[in-house]
């Protein structure tokens, strides 16, 4: 996806920290993002432009939109992603005003003014780093909880690994963060009135020019300006102080950290208190602006620099909250899931079964297809500028990269598994470029399932060949995927029953193909909890239904929704259920 990280900033902030560090993670796996900002400091990866939230006339706003919507245009974005109030107002009238998906992350706590609530700004979702500024959205703001996710921020936590215990003559304590606004002024009474500048040695890391106040303590404490390497200054302190993402930074590194913020105070975070100290992102945002006893806090800090407690379970769970990995797989699901809802569009995935070369091949079933009208299909497909994806594709790559910007995707499917697969599908598929998968019953020879029905038999068709399967497997244009033994009922089985139908299917099939298998189809799309939970125990990635499942493939990869094709779909027919929002005006109807 082309992603727009908009950021309205004149320093180093932890929003910037986030927003380049999962932009990067997205880069890597395959994404595009750019940036715009007032400034940007942090390295990252993709084109950054420089504009000026923080210029806030009324000229000014139009400009900002204006540049907006020209940027989204130029670089084709499919989702802005806004951290900061003033970026989030302007994106959310160009994103309006071009159709463009928009999530905000909400890094701190909101103003509360008549404007604010009537006008949130935030988009199709908002992401709370903590649950305090979820709490305050809703009850300050009154913004929909449906509106509202959890979305921590995501650290490299490679770059902060455990270190020595620093052999310190003197107690050092570092302090990292701003010097203006609320920040600068926690730092300054910190350091006015909490620590003994004598006693300790202090450092301060910060991007910001010191402000004048600052110079009385030049002679005392140590200002070291922007710190390019945090983790080698964190691991030159027996105490920092921080909260966001200092906190978590410190606390992976296994150094003690005093969680203080420009709401609250937590103090040294362990282990009893770490789960309300995430709440309130290690103390910068509380039920009110400023809640903390100074007085208290020189003899809380002292007492910090001498408590024994596990460094190495609390670095453990906060490496479990704050992963960049899972962070970003969290925020891929955000995208995806506003993109889709938002466009009413997503990938179709096709569901043919048999096909026929005339009209004596027809069965009772409406499960055919005129090979004819299949080779419509497919030109209709190249005509219209349609690749085809395999499950396979969405395991290696990410099932995000099926949005890919300027690409139009398809996934045929095709159940069963019967001869005229190999000998009416697989010349077109070759002709064509295309791919499909096959989901394949491997312990009949013929449609027995069908034949052997009391209320509504069918004609026998055979079944491929284990020298067909291959054939067609080794041509690298289909995906063969499980599709149990006897082709049963699943929801009508037990769990040891579906077990053995679907464990011995894919067993039989990787053993043939030597390689894992992507996918598993329900046979008559018929399915319960158990048989989810035991595609996702045999290691399938995705597993398909027919007409059921979430409206984006992605919320629930077990129960992934297809189109089925019928001997009556025709070239019109295949147009309207491939245009994207098939299924959407299909459920509401």
């Amino acid at each position: 996806m082309n992603i727009l990280m908009a950021l309205s900033q004149l320093e180093v902030t932890g929003a910037e920290v986030y927003a380049t560090t999962v932009g990067d993670e997205l880069n890597r796996r395959g994404h595009q993002v750019f940036y715009v900002s007032d400034t940007l400091t942090k390295p990252h990866q993709g084109e950054y432009f420089k504009l000026r939230f923080n210029k806030r006339s009324i000229p000014r706003r139009f400009w900002h939109v204006g540049y907006l919507i020209y940027l989204i245009k130029k670089h084709r974005i499919q989702l802005v992603h806004a951290h900061s109030r003033a970026s989030s107002w302007s994106c959310h009238v160009a994103c309006k005003l071009t159709g463009t998906p928009m999530i905000t992350s909400v890094h701190g706590r909101q103003p509360v003014h008549a404007s604010r609530k009537k006008f949130h700004a935030l988009g199709d979702r908002a992401l709370a780093v903590c649950e305090a500024v979820r709490d305050q959205l809703i009850s300050s703001l009154g913004v929909a909880p449906e509106l509202i996710a959890i979305g921590r921020n995501g650290i490299d936590t490679e770059q902060y690994r455990p270190v020595p215990v620093p052999n310190n003559d003197q107690p050092v304590i570092s302090i990292i963060g701003r010097l203006t606004g609320p920040k600068g002024d926690l730092c300054y009474r910190l350091l006015d009135e909490c620590l003994d500048l004598e006693k300790y040695r202090v450092q301060i890391a910060s991007g910001s020019q010191i402000p004048e106040r600052f110079e009385r303590f030049k002679d005392q404490a140590n200002f070291l300006g922007y710190v390019q390497d945090v983790p080698a200054l964190m691991a030159t302190s027996d105490l920092v102080i921080g909260a966001g993402r200092v906190a978590m930074e410190s606390i992976l590194m296994e150094r003690p950290v005093f969680a203080v913020g420009e709401a609250q105070a937590p103090g040294l975070v362990t282990a009893d208190n770490l789960d309300a100290t995430m709440a309130s992102n290690f103390g910068d945002i509380g039920p009110k602006d400023l809640d903390i006893d100074f007085a208290a806090l020189p003899a809380r800090i002292a007492a910090a620099l001498n408590i024994d407690y596990d460094a190495t379970a609390l670095a453990a769970r906060v490496r479990a909250s704050y992963d960049l990995t899972a962070v970003a797989d969290q925020l891929e699901q955000h995208y995806q899931s506003v993109y889709v809802h938002r466009l009413r569009r997503e990938v179709p995935i096709i569901m043919y079964h048999r096909f026929i070369r005339d009209d004596s091949e027809k069965g009772v079933h409406g499960t055919y297809m005129h090979v004819n009208m299949l080779e419509k299909h497919f030109k209709l497909l190249k005509r219209l500028g349609f690749e085809t994806l395999t499950f396979a594709d969405l395991a290696e790559r990410g099932m995000a990269s099926r949005l890919e910007s300027g690409k139009k995707y398809i996934i045929i499917t095709v159940d069963d598994g019967y001869k005229d697969n190999y000998e009416l599908l697989f010349p077109l598929l070759k002709k064509y470029g295309f791919k499909s998968v096959i989901y394949m019953v491997t312990g009949e020879q013929f449609n027995r399932w069908d034949v052997e029905s009391p209320d509504n038999p069918e004609k026998r068709v055979e079944l491929m060949s284990p020298a067909q399967i291959r054939e067609m497997a080794d041509s690298g244009l289909v995906e063969f995927g499980g599709h149990t033994l006897t082709h049963p009922h699943l929801n009508t089985l037990d769990k040891d029953a579906q077990h053995h139908e679907m464990a011995e299917n894919k067993a039989q099939l990787e053993q043939l193909l030597d390689q894992k298998l992507s996918s598993f189809a329900y046979p008559f799309g018929s399915h319960n909890q158990d048989s989810k939970e035991l595609a996702q125990e045999l290691g399938y990635p995705f597993a398909v239904a027919t007409n059921s499942g979430p409206l984006a493939m992605h919320e629930d990869p077990y129960q992934i929704r297809r189109i089925a094709i019928f001997p009556r779909t025709d070239v019109f027919g295949l147009w309207r259920k491939i245009r994207g929002s098939y299924v959407f005006r299909k459920t509401k109807a």
